[in-house]
C-alpha cells in the first residue's frame, strides 16, 4: 500500500539471510531525446534490519544504481561488467515490523543526476547486495527551458547545457505582426528557467499589442508608427473602414497636406478673407483686410492678392503689369494688410485677395476670393470739429467728441484719433480707434498739451485727417481752448458736450443691489418672443432644469444655432430669481470670449436663457476626447483666449470665482468662451479690495489658498484658478493633484507644493503656471500681462522650446528682483542688492559694470551673465514702452 493506502505494484527483494547477495534489476531501453543530462527519481521503502529477527551480519540497508549508454534499444543482453555505477543509494526512512502492523509504509525519495549523455539511449540497473527492499517507482526525466512568450517575441524548448555554470543564449522570433526594435534575447538556465530577459519586439504600423499578441486596429482607428503604443481614434474628419489602418483618409472635401503628420487632423482650404477696405492718398494705397471665419482648421494661413486693371465695362479687364510695386509683396502675405505703389491716377483697380493654407493646393476647382475695386481718381476730404469735454478735466486724460459732416454718404466703420505732445512736433504719435463719434484718452502727462487730429473710415477707406486742435491736460482743472478753435468751427455742425459716460468704460453691476431681480434682468437681457425659439434636442442636465440646443430666428429671418437653458416646473420664486441672476450678470458683457447671451424668456412658461451655441461643448472634456490631436502653438492659442475673456471681465471689476476647464466652452473654430458665472461677484472700487462671501462650496482643486482659507476673492485668485487651467490644458483635461484628497491638497499647497509641468509642457508655460500659484497674491500676474505674455509667444514659437525659463525671460511676468536673479540662477545676491537700494526692474535696467562690482559681485563669469541680462533687460523696458531699438 502506498501513503494514501492504494494499492501498488512494486519489485521487491528481502534475501537478508542468505549471504553473498547479488540481484539485478534491468529497466527497458530509454530514449534520450534532446536530453545532455538525465535525472533518475527514485521512490523506494527499506526495512531496518534491526527490526528482522535472526538476521546476521548479512543484513544490508543500501543498493546500488548503474546506467549504460547504447544506441541499440533491442537484443542487448545483460553484462554487469558493461555498467557505470551511478551512487549507492540509502533510504532516510527504514520501516520496522510495527509499521508492517500498522500498514504504514515509509517512503524514500532519492534523486540522482546521469550525464553527460551522448548515445542515442541508456539503460537503468539496480543492484541489490542483501537488503529488504521494495522499489514502488522510477522516473527519468531531463530538464528543458519550456517555450515562451516575451516581449512580443517567442523562445523554443531549450535544453540547458550540461555545465551547469554556463547559460544557453537563445534568440526569440517576433510574433506575428511584430518587428524587432532591439534583438530579443533570454537565457535558458541549468534548472530550466528562463533568465536575463534582452531585447524586444514592437507591434508594427495598423496593429497594437494585447496580451502578448499584435492585433490589427478596429475600423475607425489607426496606428501609424511601429511600437506598443495603442491604436488612436481617426483624427477629426477622417475615417479608416478595414482592419490595419496604419492612416486615415481624409472625409470628401477635407485633405492632409505633404508634410502634415497622419496624427493631425484633416483640413481643408480656408474661406475668404473678410471686411476689405483700402485707404488712398497721393503715393500709395493700403489695402486692409480681416482673416476668414473658416480657417479650415489650419494655422498656416497665407494671402496672396491678384489686381486686375479695368475699363469703363465689367468685361474690359486685364491683368495690371509690373509698373505696380506691392509691398512687400503681392504673394504669399502672412498678415492682413499690403501696401500698393506707383498706381496709375484716374485708373480703375480691382484687388482679388485670396486666403491660402496648406491644402488650398490639393483643390481644382477656382478658390473663392474677396475683391474689392479702387478708383484712384476718389478722394474724400472731410470737415471735423474735435471738442474736448470741460465737464470732465482729468489730469491724465482728455474727452474728445465730434459730429459728422453732412456730405459724408457712405457708413462709417471706425474713426481714428492721432495725437501725440505737441513739442515732439509728431515725432512720434499714438492712435486710437472708435466707432462711436466721442472717445477718451488716458495715460497722457499732467499740465502738458497734445496735438490731436481726426480721419474717418468708411468702405471706401480712409479720409484725409482734420485739422490739428491742441488741448492741455491740467492738474487743477483748468482747461484750455485755444480761442481760434471757436473762429474755425462750422456754423452747422456746432460745438456739443458730452455728459454720458466716456465710451469703452464700463464697470460691471451686481445684480443683487437691484431691489426687484426682475428690473435687473429687463436692464441687461433682451426678452426674446418664445416663438422663435425652436428647441431641437436635450444636451444636458443644469442646476435648474434642462439644457436643449435649438434655432433662434432673429429679426432679420435668419436662424441661428443656440443652447437653451430651461427652469423646470414647480420652482419657487428663489430658484426663479437665482436662475435668471446669471442671465443678469452675461447679458452686461461683450466680448468673443466670454459666452454672449441671446436674451431671455421670462413672460411665459418655460423661463429660459437663450445663449450662442459652442458645438464642442466644455473644455475638459473636449480636450480628454482630442488627447494629443493639438499642436502646443493650438494650445496656447486656446489659454489666450481664455485669458482675454478674463482680463475683460477683470477689466469690469469683476471676479469669477470658479474659472476651470469645465466652465469654458469651445465652438466649432476651438475658440474657447469663458462660462458659468455662478458663483461670480464684484469688486469692490479698491483693486486690492476682495469680495468676501458667507458661505457655499469652494471648488478646492482650483481654488487660491487665500480664497480657501479666509474666503477672499479678487482677480488674484482668478489667476490661481487660470494657472491650474492651464495645467489642465496643457494635460489634455487630466484632473488637477489627481486622487489626493481635498484635504490633502490644501496641506500640500501650504507646505510649498505645485503642480509639476505635463509631458511635453515647454518650460515656459510651467513658468507662467507657477506665477499664477504664488503664495502672495500680489505677486501674480495680471491678466493684461498673461494675454500680452501669450501673444509674444504666439509671435515668436521658438521660444516654446527652450529648456530653461532663462532663455525666455519676458520682464513684466517678474515681478521681485528675486525672481528676476531666480530665472538667472543668481539667486545668492538677492540680499546684495536688496541693500544697496535697487529694489526694482527700472533701477536694475540703469546699473552699470561698476554697479554690480560695487555690490558685491567679484566673479568675473557672475558679473558677465547679471550685466548681459541686465541689457537685456533695457532692450525690452524700452521695447515695451514704445521705442524701437
Amino acid at each position: 500500500m502506498d501513503e494514501h493506502n492504494r494499492p501498488i505494484h512494486t519489485f521487491q527483494v528481502c534475501h537478508v539471510m542468505e549471504p553473498n547477495q547479488n540481484n539485478w534489476l534491468r529497466s527497458n531501453w530509454i530514449f534520450r531525446q534532446a536530453a545532455q543530462k538525465v535525472y533518475v527519481e527514485l521512490r523506494f521503502t527499506l526495512r531496518d534490519c534491526n527490526s528482522i529477527p535472526w538476521v546476521s551480519g548479512t543484513c544490508k540497508e543500501t543498493f546500488n544504481l548503474f546506467y549504460y549508454e547504447t544506441d541499440e534499444s533491442h537484443g542487448v543482453k545483460f553484462k554487469p561488467s558493461q555498467y557505470t555505477k551511478i551512487d549507492t543509494i540509502a533510504a532516510d526512512e527504514s520501516f520496522t515490523q510495527m509499521d508492517l502492523g500498522d500498514r504504514i509504509l515509509k517512503l524514500n525519495t532519492e534523486v540522482r543526476e546521469v550525464g553527460p549523455i551522448s548515445r542515442k539511449g541508456l539503460y537503468l540497473a539496480f543492484q541489490d547486495i542483501g537488503a529488504c527492499i521494495a522499489l514502488v517507482s522510477v522516473r527519468v526525466y531531463y530538464k528543458k527551458c519550456p517555450f515562451t512568450l516575451r516581449n512580443l517575441a517567442s523562445f523554443p524548448d531549450t535544453v540547458p547545457r550540461v555545465d551547469s555554470s554556463s547559460l544557453v543564449e537563445v534568440r526569440g522570433a517576433c510574433v506575428e505582426h511584430a518587428e524587432e526594435r532591439d534583438t530579443p534575447k533570454l537565457y535558458c538556465g541549468a534548472d530550466g528557467d528562463w533568465l536575463v530577459p534582452l531585447g524586444k519586439c514592437v507591434c508594427s504600423v495598423g496593429y497594437e499589442e494585447m496580451d502578448g499578441a499584435c492585433f490589427a486596429c478596429r475600423p475607425g482607428f489607426y496606428k501609424a508608427f511601429t511600437g506598443n503604443i495603442k491604436c488612436s481614434k481617426c483624427p477629426p474628419h477622417s475615417f479608416s473602414y478595414g482592419e490595419g489602418a496604419a492612416v486615415c483618409h481624409c472625409e470628401k472635401a477635407f485633405y492632409r497636406a505633404e508634410r502634415d503628420p497622419p496624427t493631425m487632423a484633416c483640413t481643408r482650404p480656408p474661406s475668404p478673407p473678410r471686411n476689405v477696405v483700402f485707404n488712398l492718398n497721393d503715393t500709395c494705397l493700403q489695402l486692409e483686410w480681416s482673416p476668414p471665419s473658416d480657417m479650415g482648421g489650419r494655422r498656416d494661413l497665407t494671402y496672396n492678392v491678384l489686381c486686375k486693371r479695368c475699363g469703363p465695362e465689367p468685361d474690359q479687364c486685364q491683368l495690371c503689369g509690373e509698373e505696380l510695386r506691392f509691398v512687400p509683396r503681392p504673394q504669399g502675405l502672412t498678415n492682413t494688410t499690403v501696401t500698393v505703389m506707383d498706381f496709375s491716377a484716374h485708373a480703375n483697380y480691382t484687388f482679388e485677395i485670396e486666403s491660402l493654407n496648406g491644402v488650398s493646393k490639393m483643390i481644382n476647382y477656382p478658390r473663392p476670393v474677396a475683391a474689392i475695386t479702387v478708383s484712384t481718381d476718389q478722394g474724400g476730404e472731410y470737415t471735423y470739429t474735435l471738442t474736448s469735454d470741460p465737464l470732465n478735466p482729468e489730469p491724465n486724460s482728455i474727452a474728445l467728441s465730434w459730429l459728422e459732416p453732412e456730405q459724408i454718404s457712405l457708413l462709417v466703420v471706425d474713426y481714428e484719433v492721432k495725437y501725440y505732445e505737441k513739442e515732439h512736433e509728431e515725432l512720434s504719435y499714438s492712435s486710437t480707434r472708435t466707432k462711436a463719434p466721442s472717445v477718451i484718452i488716458t495715460g497722457l502727462k499732467p499740465s502738458t498739451c497734445y496735438v490731436f487730429s481726426l480721419r474717418t473710415r468708411t468702405s471706401a477707406g480712409h479720409s484725409a485727417y482734420s485739422p490739428k486742435y491742441e488741448y492741455e491736460t491740467t492738474d487743477d482743472s483748468e482747461y484750455l481752448i485755444p480761442p481760434s478753435l471757436y473762429q474755425r468751427q462750422n456754423p452747422v455742425s456746432p460745438l456739443f458736450f458730452s455728459a454720458l459716460p466716456y465710451p469703452g468704460v464700463k464697470t460691471y453691476v451686481d445684480p443683487d443691489t437691484y431691489e426687484d431681480p426682475t428690473q435687473a434682468v429687463h436692464e441687461f437681457a433682451k426678452e426674446i418672443d418664445p416663438t422663435r425659439i425652436r428647441i431641437e434636442r436635450v444636451i444636458g442636465a443644469g442646476e435648474f432644469g434642462e439644457v436643449c440646443s435649438g434655432r433662434l430666428r432673429t429679426l432679420g429671418k435668419r436662424e441661428i444655432a443656440v443652447a437653451i437653458k430651461t427652469l423646470k416646473g414647480g420652482y419657487v420664486e428663489r430658484q426663479r430669481r437665482d436662475f435668471l441672476r446669471e442671465a443678469s450678470i452675461m447679458g452686461q458683457f461683450d466680448d468673443p470670449n466670454i459666452i454672449r447671451l441671446e436674451g431671455v424668456v421670462t413672460r411665459s412658461r418655460p423661463v429660459m436663457i437663450v445663449v450662442e451655441y459652442m458645438e464642442n461643448g466644455s473644455l475638459d472634456s473636449f480636450l480628454r476626447k482630442h488627447d494629443g490631436h493639438f499642436t502646443v502653438i493650438q494650445l496656447v492659442g486656446m489659454l489666450r483666449g481664455i485669458a482675454s475673456g478674463v482680463r475683460y471681465l477683470s477689466d469690469m471689476g469683476y471676479v469669477h470665482r470658479d474659472l476651470a476647464a469645465r466652465n469654458i466652452l469651445v465652438n466649432s473654430n476651438l475658440v474657447c468662451k469663458v462660462s458659468d458665472f455662478g458663483l461670480s461677484r464684484v469688486l469692490e472700487d479698491d483693486p486690492e479690495a476682495a469680495y468676501t462671501t458667507t458661505g457655499g462650496k469652494i471648488p478646492i482643486r482650483w481654488t487660491a489658498p487665500e480664497a480657501i482659507s479666509y474666503r477672499k476673492f479678487s482677480s488674484a485668485s482668478d489667476a490661481w484658478s487660470y494657472g491650474i487651467v492651464m495645467w489642465e490644458v496643457m494635460s489634455y483635461g487630466e484632473r488637477p493633484y489627481w486622487e489626493m484628497s481635498n484635504q490633502d491638497v490644501i496641506l500640500s499647497i501650504e507646505e510649498g507644493y505645485r503642480l509639476p509641468a505635463p509631458m511635453g509642457c515647454p518650460v515656459v508655460l510651467h513658468q507662467l503656471m507657477l506665477h499664477c500659484w504664488q503664495k502672495e497674491r500680489s505677486q501674480r500676474p495680471k491678466f493684461t500681462d498673461v494675454v500680452s505674455f501669450l501673444d509674444k509667444l504666439i509671435r515668436n514659437p521658438s521660444s516654446l522650446l527652450a529648456e530653461s525659463p532663462g532663455e525666455v525671460v519676458d520682464y513684466h511676468m517678474f515681478i521681485s528682483i528675486g525672481d528676476w536673479l531666480d530665472s538667472i540662477k543668481m539667486s545668492q545676491y538677492k540680499s546684495s542688492f536688496v541693500a544697496a537700494g535697487f529694489s526694482t526692474l527700472d533701477s536694475v535696467a540703469q546699473m552699470s559694470i561698476e554697479d554690480v562690482r560695487r555690490i558685491g559681485v567679484v566673479l568675473i563669469g557672475h558679473q558677465r551673465r547679471i550685466v548681459s541680462s541686465i541689457q537685456t533687460l533695457r532692450l525690452q523696458l524700452l521695447h515695451e514702452n514704445g521705442f524701437h531699438v
